[in-house]
């Protein structure tokens, strides 16, 4: 039985040998307690995967001499996640860590009408899809924006399939009856919904309104089942 090697990050990967950050190097060390000889994984979250050598495992700077760097290629089509920022912060820290396992290409936090103020920790977040990703042997880091305005997203940039999902009794189609393998963003709004007006803006740029199934579900939970959905499109 052959175990897979553990992921590191590591933000440049090149020449023979690097030096690990601190964090890295105890985790490393102390935690996995690795030897010198010992194999592991780096990757730099965009797309580089290079297989090294423990050459000295000092506890604060572990040295890897790299064996065989390769590059994969992105997952395409591009999955983007247009998502409220939510009042229970670990809640939204969950949608993160889901959202990176599945394959997600972008993550965009919305400010609605009706969000309500959670404090984004831009570091922390980072940290947590970093994690994600290295917990899921995946060499593509998403994408993590800092809060944008819901107006400025819908008008910004060009997918070539655009969904907004809301709890409103307007008329609505299944997202799993529109997709297509395509570049696509999926708006999902906060604990109150996205208002009439956001919705009716939405729609004027191109958005269509869907529903993720018969259930009425927590914002972080429809994130997840819409990445799930869209991410599975690539198959």
């Amino acid at each position: 039985l052959i175990m897979a090697l553990p992921y590191f990050y590591f933000e440049n990967i090149i020449g023979e040998e690097v030096t690990l950050a601190e964090d890295a190097s105890k985790h490393i060390t102390q935690v996995l307690r690795m030897k010198a000889g010992e194999s592991l994984c780096l990757t730099d979250g965009k797309g580089t995967k290079a297989i090294g050598t423990i050459a000295d495992d000092h506890r604060k700077r572990c040295v890897v001499h790299l064996k065989n760097i390769e590059k994969e290629e992105a997952l395409v089509p591009i999955v983007s996640i247009g998502i409220s920022l939510i009042k229970n912060a670990a809640r939204f820290e969950w949608f993160l860590e889901k959202a990176t396992e599945i394959g997600v290409t972008e993550i965009i936090p919305l400010i609605c009408e009706r969000t309500e103020k959670e404090k984004f920790r831009p570091d922390r977040f980072q940290n947590i899809v970093t994690s994600a990703m290295l917990q899921s042997q995946q060499c593509w880091m998403p994408k993590l924006y800092t809060p944008v305005a819901f107006e400025k997203v819908i008008v910004e940039r060009s997918w070539d399939q655009k969904f907004i999902a809301h709890c409103m009794e307007h008329e609505k189609h299944p997202l799993t009856s529109l997709m297509q393998p395509a570049s696509s963003i999926i708006l999902i709004g906060p604990e109150g919904d996205f208002s009439e007006k956001e919705v009716a803006w939405a729609i004027e740029q191109k958005f269509v309104p869907v529903t993720l199934g018969k259930t009425r579900l927590r914002t972080e939970t429809a994130g997840m089942v819409a990445s799930t959905l869209l991410c599975n499109q690539r198959r």
